[in-house]
């Protein structure tokens, strides 16, 4: 019964729901692990049936292989959301990191993400990409066409 990603036509939809679920489900959360087993399980099947339908800014479906597996990216975002401070923002295929970056950078470089100086942001896009010459996007421009979801994790209190 797939009831948590009905609604997802491409990778990137599957992509932002899963994180949005994660982060409520999440046993460490207050979630129960059974529910959150159930809808992992369904992400993975989601992930695999649309692991290579991606939109492009104009809202056209197109094809485009991945060898990025459910499992990878689960392990990538739940990173991330460790580091305190930091906004994560899922755009079209594309992870954004902004915020307090500055003490995660030797991670961010280790999860080969990409420093960009005009946008004050980190970046991540699985596989080749083959930068197009022209205009230069400003990320407010690069939400609207792909549209956007936007986590900032919050810090944790320490227990002692």
């Amino acid at each position: 019964m797939n009831r948590y990603f009905n609604h997802c036509e491409t990778l990137e939809e599957v992509k932002s729901t899963f994180h949005e679920l994660a982060k409520k489900m999440h046993p460490d959360n207050g979630g129960d692990s059974e529910a959150f087993k159930a809808m992992f399980a369904e992400y993975k099947a989601a992930f695999d049936r649309l692991k290579s339908t991606h939109k492009n800014h104009e809202g056209k479906t197109y094809q485009k292989d991945t060898e990025e597996t459910p499992e990878q990216f689960a392990d990538l975002i739940r990173t991330l959301t460790s580091f305190n401070g930091c906004i994560v923002e899922l755009i079209g295929s594309w992870i954004w990191i902004s915020g307090n970056t500055k003490e995660y950078k030797d991670n961010l470089k280790a999860l080969n993400f990409k420093y960009s100086g005009n946008k004050k942001a980190w970046y991540f896009h699985e596989g080749e990409y083959h930068r197009r010459h022209g205009k230069v996007y400003n990320m407010d421009d690069i939400r609207g066409m792909y549209g956007s979801t936007q986590y900032e994790n919050e810090q944790r209190a320490i227990e002692a």
